[in-house]
C-alpha cells in the first residue's frame, strides 16, 4: 500500500479540542472483521463486548508536563524548552527541543521556576539539543512548572484541566509527552467492572514521544522509518496474556502504543515473552498480527502511521468505511475525540 491509501479529508470542525465528560460518554464505533458491520454505540458499552478470561492490556505510561518556559542568562530572552526523553537519570541529561533555537548554543544556561536551570551541552538537530538539568528530580519539578503537551493539531493553549484529561486513570510510569488517546475513554468505575466480570487488566509500558506526530514523507511504505521509543512488557503481563492465548480467550489492546509494544515482543511460537528496550516496530498493511485479537483505538489522521496500523488490523476498506460513517454521524476524532471498537 502506498501513502495516499491513507489519505482523506478531515474537516477541522470534527476534530475534539476538549473531551467528553464523564470520559466514558464518547461515542463508540464498533467494527465486526467477520461481519463486515458497523454499530454506533457508547464507550460505557465496551465492557459488554468482553467475557470472563478475557484479558484488557492496557499503556500505563505517564503524559509528563513537558513544555517548558524559561529565560536565557544574561540575556534573558524567551525560551521555549520541549523535553522529549531522558537519557541519563544520574546525570539528569535530557532530549530537548528549543524555541527560538537560534539564540540557543551550547553552554547557554535557560532559568525557570523554583531554582530550576539547565545548561545546553550538545546540538542535535536544527532545533534538538541535549541539556544538563541542576537537579536530580526533574519529573516532580516540571509537575509544578510545566505545561500539559497537547497535541499540535489541539489550537488552543494547555489550560489546568488538561493536567488531568489528558492523562488515563491508570497512568504511572513518567515518560511520554503524548497520551496513549485510546485509553482516556475509561474510567475507574468501567475498569471495576471488567475486573467483577472476570476480565483482567494488565499494563505495558510505551513512551510516546514526538513520533506519533510526525508525518510520512514517502509514498512506498516499506522506506519509513519510525522514531525508537521505550517499552516494557513484564514477566506477569506475558505469563497472564500467554495464558489467555492458550484458552483461547481474547486479548483486547487498548490503542496503538499498546499494539507496538505487545507485538515487538513475540516469541518464535507466537506468545508473548517479557521483554525491555526501544522499538521502532512500524506496522502497516498487510501485516500478521500475533498476540492482538481486539482492538479499542480512536480516530487518527490522515496518512498517519496510526491509522496505518488500525487498517493492518481491520481491513482497509473497513476502516474507510468505518471513518466515513463516523464523520456523517459527527464523531469527533484524534486525541480527545471518540473511539472505535474493532472485533
Amino acid at each position: 500500500m502506498k501513502l495516499s491509501d491513507f489519505s482523506y479529508n478531515l474537516p477541522k470542525t470534527a476534530i475534539a479540542k476538549y473531551p467528553v465528560s464523564p470520559r466514558d460518554k464518547a461515542k463508540l464505533l464498533v467494527l465486526n472483521r467477520e461481519t463486515q458491520t458497523i454499530e454506533s454505540k457508547s464507550f460505557s458499552n465496551v465492557i459488554d463486548y468482553m467475557e470472563e478470561g478475557d484479558v484488557i492490556v492496557v499503556n500505563e505510561t505517564r503524559v509528563i508536563q513537558a513544555r517548558l518556559y524559561g529565560k536565557k542568562e544574561k540575556t534573558n530572552a524567551k525560551i521555549e524548552v520541549f523535553l522529549l526523553r531522558e537519557l541519563n537519570p544520574q546525570e539528569q541529561i535530557w532530549d530537548v527541543i528549543v524555541d527560538p533555537a537560534r539564540k540557543v548554543r551550547i553552554g547557554n544556561k535557560i532559568y525557570f521556576h523554583d531554582d530550576l536551570w539547565c545548561e545546553v551541552i550538545d546540538n542535535t538537530t536544527s532545533r534538538g539539543r541535549t541539556v544538563r538539568f541542576n537537579q536530580p528530580s526533574v519529573f516532580k519539578a516540571i509537575e509544578k512548572i510545566g505545561f500539559t503537551p497537547l497535541p499540535p493539531y489541539i489550537k488552543r493553549e494547555a489550560e489546568d484541566s488538561d493536567k488531568e484529561n489528558y492523562q488515563t486513570v491508570y497512568a504511572k510510569k513518567d515518560g511520554s509527552v503524548a497520551a496513549p488517546t485510546a485509553g482516556l475513554h475509561f474510567t475507574n468505575k468501567m475498569l471495576e467492572k471488567a475486573k467483577k466480570k472476570g476480565i483482567e487488566i494488565l499494563p505495558v509500558v510505551l513512551h510516546i514521544g514526538l513520533g506519533t506526530f510526525r508525518p510520512v514523507e514517502v509514498e512506498d511504505l516499506t522506506k519509513h522509518r519510525m522514531d525508537s521509543e521505550y517499552f516494557h512488557v513484564s514477566k506477569e503481563t506475558a505469563e497472564k496474556v500467554n495464558k489467555a492465548i492458550t484458552t483461547g480467550k481474547n486479548v483486547f489492546a487498548v490503542g496503538t502504543s499498546t499494539v507496538r509494544a505487545l507485538e515487538s515482543s513475540v516469541t518464535a511460537e507466537g506468545f508473548l515473552r517479557q521483554n525491555q528496550g526501544w522499538t521502532d516496530k512500524f506496522i502497516f498493511p498487510p501485516y500478521d498480527f500475533k498476540i492482538v485479537d481486539k482492538l479499542i483505538t480512536n480516530f487518527h489522521t490522515p496518512e498517519s502511521t496510526l491509522m496505518m496500523l488500525v487498517a493492518a488490523f481491520a481491513d482497509m476498506d473497513l476502516v474507510v468505511k468505518a471513518y466515513k460513517k463516523a464523520l456523517k454521524e459527527g464523531y469527533r476524532f484524534l486525541s480527545y475525540g471518540d473511539a472505535m471498537l474493532v472485533l
